[in-house]
C-alpha cells in the first residue's frame, strides 16, 4: 500500500512525500521548499529516490536544485515536457503510463492544461497528485491556459473512480467553500462539508486529501453541467441559456473577483 505524508510549506502549500515498501526509496511531489523536505526525511528516516513535478511555478519547483545537490544529479526528476523546468531530467509528454522504480503498479500521467499550459497530474494507485488543477471545492486560476482546456482537464479527472483520493498542492478549501456556498447555497452536502472543514482548520487539521466522490458532490467547477449551477451563473451575470463551457468560464471569472 502506498504511504503518503504531507509536508506543509510556505503559507498554504502541501508537498507530498510518497513511498511503497521501501522508505529509503521515496518520491516527493512539487518540492517548492527543499529544507522542509530534507528536515522531514531526516526526522522520519526516509531517503529520496525521485521528484515528481506537476508544473513550473516556483512554489512547486524551488527545491529541485538543492535536492539534486544533496542527493546527486542522478536523482530522477520527472516533469512536464511542455514546460522548461530547470533540473527536470525525465520529461513527460503526458497521457502515458510510466514505471516509477520501487512504486507499484505503474503511474498514470495525465495532461491537464489550464492553470499552466503544460500542467500534468500523476495517478498512483488511488492517489491523484493534481498540483494546482483541482482543489477541494475549487480549481486553479487560468494563468496560461484557456477555460476550454481547464474544463476538459477537470472533466477528465472527474472520470476517475469516485474513491480516488485528491492530493492537491494548496490548503484553499475553506476559502473555496465560502465561494461555493455563494454559488450553490441549497446544497446540503456542501454545507455539511463546509462545517467540517471550518472545525478541522480551527484545530489545525488538513482538509487534504479529499475524495473525488466529495468533489463531485460539492465542487461547483465539476458541476457546471447542472442546471442549478447554470441558473446561479445566469442570475449573477444576467445571462440566459448558458452551456457548460460558458457556465464554467463565468464561474471562474466570478471566483477570480470574489
Amino acid at each position: 500500500m502506498l504511504n503518503i505524508s504531507g509536508i506543509a510549506a510556505f503559507n498554504d502549500n502541501y508537498i507530498w512525500l510518497i513511498w511503497d515498501q521501501d522508505p529509503s526509496k521515496a518520491y516527493v511531489v512539487d518540492p517548492g521548499d527543499a529544507d522542509a523536505v530534507l528536515d522531514y526525511l531526516a526526522a522520519h528516516d526516509l531517503a529520496l529516490t525521485g521528484i515528481l513535478i506537476t508544473h513550473h511555478h516556483a512554489d512547486h519547483t524551488g527545491g529541485i536544485a538543492k535536492l539534486q545537490a544533496h542527493y546527486g544529479q542522478a536523482l530522477s526528476v520527472y516533469g512536464p515536457e511542455a514546460e522548461q523546468i530547470p533540473g527536470v531530467n525525465q520529461p513527460l509528454p503526458g497521457d502515458q503510463n510510466i514505471h516509477l522504480p520501487f512504486i507499484e503498479p505503474s503511474c498514470c500521467i495525465i495532461r491537464v492544461p489550464g492553470h499552466t499550459s503544460g500542467h500534468i497530474a500523476y495517478l498512483i494507485q488511488d492517489a491523484l497528485f493534481c498540483g494546482d488543477t483541482l482543489f477541494s471545492g475549487g480549481c486553479g486560476r487560468l494563468f496560461e491556459g484557456t477555460a476550454t482546456q481547464m474544463l476538459h482537464s477537470l472533466t477528465r479527472l472527474a472520470q476517475f473512480p469516485v474513491n480516488t483520493r485528491v492530493y492537491c498542492a494548496h490548503e484553499y478549501t475553506e476559502a473555496n467553500l465560502a465561494f461555493a456556498l455563494t454559488v450553490d447555497p441549497l446544497n446540503p452536502q456542501l454545507r455539511e462539508y463546509q462545517q467540517w472543514v471550518v472545525k478541522a482548520r480551527q484545530h489545525g487539521i488538513p482538509t487534504i486529501p479529499s475524495e473525488l466522490s466529495t468533489e463531485l458532490a460539492i465542487n461547483p467547477f465539476l458541476r457546471c453541467f447542472r442546471k442549478d449551477i447554470q441558473d446561479a451563473i445566469e442570475k449573477k451575470f444576467n445571462r440566459t441559456h448558458l452551456d457548460e463551457l460558458q457556465t464554467f468560464t463565468l464561474l471562474r471569472q466570478w471566483k477570480d473577483n470574489f
